[in-house]
């Protein structure tokens, strides 16, 4: 898709760094629809999870209380208050630890007459066993919240769900002299008819009453040959036919979208992912193509990808570099899209704004931030967890690689015995330790060739990689930040 440029708001832009800086940039209303999956208020350790093999990160909730988490997102909200349309639509995704109360603060900053619906989604079933003095009922929801800009003609695309066949069978289990299988609506008035309640009344097919549509649009049916009487009844009703049905609306209830699980083809391991399907009735329901959608928290960018596959504009703020790169990589990888200004300025690629570009500032960002942002500007896979990594930081899967199709790994990234190890030191110079401990790793798990990214490497590290090959004709590839900030790493890599 070439992306229209807006008059209003760069669009095809991941921002890198505290949303609510990034949103004071943002014009006012220029966002069509806005989705956020806020850090919930949990009070409870988190297990992050990045690519997929085996690195984790355990970091703590940071919010203390519900006041201070209230307080966190109040500002933050009044800016996307601020930046949304008339026309637009808000949706925020909680679970229950702050859902009543984050209502409350929406109610203040949107308006509660602005409130649409509160929607529920299942996002796990109830379990055979519960916890050893469990004394509540099983959490298996969460709660998005929907609000308006304030204007009634807000987009509104009504979705629908198909049919089951056992519905199919027990409500349009009789045809009609076509054969065209039928089931038959009610016409009167809803609710008891009335003179007071305005239902026109007049004759249909002899038979006086009030009902539900005009005496002219009854007409209309008629012609149509909707509107009879069946043949056991004595009252006119609606034919309504299968082959017409768009499926059942969908509701405020949403339990047909599954969780993401390790065996999904989406899954990253990220715990707080939310699968594509859901982001994708989200932008369907509430934008049109074209429209800007914002996602102010964007972790591992499932809102991005959907609005991109959808034909929609989008702009993703995220405070982590870590979870910047990896919705970079998704795009290029799930939408084909090239992370490269000069397209990006043609309308057809995307950039990434506000990263630690820098030599410095890569420097000083977490050890496990670098490590990811090393493994995956190489175009690598980062592991899941650092405890145990026997000196792999990282693998690169050539293009040959081929997915496993069966078996106990089939479904998870666990490709046919084809990878490169990625070793990472955030040191300004590696040294021959270090390249000891990466061959010990190679040899391990019989690679012939891996790349080792250090700010810098010591003479005495260099001379021991050519010794490697000369000796044992197995290749390290020594790789320098500046190298990979400056993009020449492509002959290396190949």
């Amino acid at each position: 898709m070439v992306r229209n440029s807006s008059a209003l708001v760069d669009t095809g832009v991941i921002y890198c760094g505290d949303n609510l800086e990034q949103l004071k940039n943002l014009p006012d209303a220029c966002v069509d629809l806005i989705y956020i999956d806020p850090p919930f208020n949990s009070n409870r350790n988190y297990e992050v999870f990045w690519g997929e093999t085996k690195e984790k990160r355990s970091f703590e909730d940071r919010h203390e209380s519900t006041q201070a988490y209230i307080e966190f997102m109040r500002p933050r909200c009044v800016e996307l208050a601020r930046v949304l349309k008339k026309t637009g639509s808000f949706y925020c995704h909680c679970d229950w630890h702050a859902s009543h109360y984050v209502k409350v603060m929406l109610d203040q900053i949107f308006g509660e007459n602005n409130f649409i619906n509160e929607v529920i989604w299942k996002r796990q079933t109830s379990k055979g066993d519960v916890e050893q003095g469990s004394k509540h009922y099983p959490r298996l929801h969460d709660t998005l919240l929907l609000y308006c800009g304030g204007n009634e003609e807000y987009t509104w695309n009504q979705q629908y769900v198909p049919l089951k066949e056992s519905y199919k069978d027990s409500h349009y289990s009789q045809t009609d002299k076509d054969g065209r299988r039928i089931q038959w609506g009610d016409l009167r008035a809803p609710g008891g008819a009335a003179p007071s309640k305005g239902n026109p009344h007049y004759k249909v097919l002899g038979v006086d009453g009030y009902w539900r549509y005009s005496q002219e649009n009854m007409e209309k049916l008629i012609q149509e040959g909707r509107v009879a009487i069946p043949p056991r009844g004595k009252v006119p009703r609606l034919k309504r036919y299968l082959e017409k049905s768009k499926g059942v609306p969908v509701g405020s209830v949403w339990n047909d979208i599954n969780p993401i699980n390790s065996q999904a083809k989406e899954y990253l391991g990220y715990p707080t992912q939310k699968p594509l399907k859901l982001l994708e009735r989200v932008i369907m329901t509430s934008s049109n193509p074209n429209d800007i959608v914002l996602d102010a928290f964007c972790g591992c960018g499932t809102a991005l990808i959907s609005a991109q596959t959808l034909g929609r504009q989008w702009v993703g703020i995220d405070i982590s570099p870590t979870a910047c790169r990896v919705m970079a990589k998704r795009l290029r990888d799930d939408c084909r899209l090239r992370e490269d200004e000069n397209y990006w300025r043609n309308g057809k690629g995307f950039i990434v704004r506000g990263m630690p570009w820098t030599e410095k500032r890569l420097q000083e960002i977490p050890p496990f931030e670098f490590e990811n942002w090393a493994v995956i500007a190489l175009g690598g896979i980062p592991n899941k967890t650092q405890v145990g990594d026997m000196g792999i930081d990282g693998r690169i899967y050539p293009l040959s690689a081929a997915l496993k199709s069966s078996g106990k790994t089939a479904g998870e990234l666990n490709f046919m015995d084809d990878w490169y190890p990625i070793q990472v030191k955030q040191k300004s110079r590696a040294g021959r330790p270090d390249v000891d401990e990466f061959e010990t790793a190679m040899r391990r798990t019989n690679r012939k060739k891996g790349f080792f990214v250090a700010f810098g490497f010591s003479q005495d590290a260099l001379t021991e990689i050519d010794g490697f090959f000369k000796r044992e004709h197995l290749i390290i590839i020594p790789l320098t930040v500046q190298e990979i900030l400056d993009e020449m790493i492509a002959q290396k890599l190949a």
